[in-house]
């Protein structure tokens, strides 16, 4: 599966696991987030979050809902600069 984007509050929509390839800038995750809204429903289970350094994060979430293999751990890692996310990586 790819990456789904930003965590949703559940229960939500994720995107298609068939996108491919990254999605960069706020509108193109936009227009990418209304395209896949309505494939798929899952929820969300935040599992933790770990600090690593002073500059970089990483949440884990486990998602279960009606997408191919029905369930999926994800790492949402990003690093932060000046305390914002400057990017955001989103594999399992």
């Amino acid at each position: 599966m790819t990456s789904p984007g930003p965590p949703p509050p559940s229960p939500r929509t994720p995107p298609s696991p068939t996108t491919a390839g990254p999605t960069r800038g706020v509108s193109a995750i936009t227009d990418w987030l209304g395209r896949t809204s309505t494939e798929y429903t899952y929820t969300a289970t935040l599992v933790g979050a770990e600090r690593e350094g002073d500059d970089r994060c990483t949440v884990p979430q486990h998602l279960e809902g009606d997408f191919p293999g029905g369930t999926v751990d994800l790492h949402y890692r990003f690093p932060l600069d000046q305390g914002l996310i400057s990017r955001l990586d989103i594999a399992p």
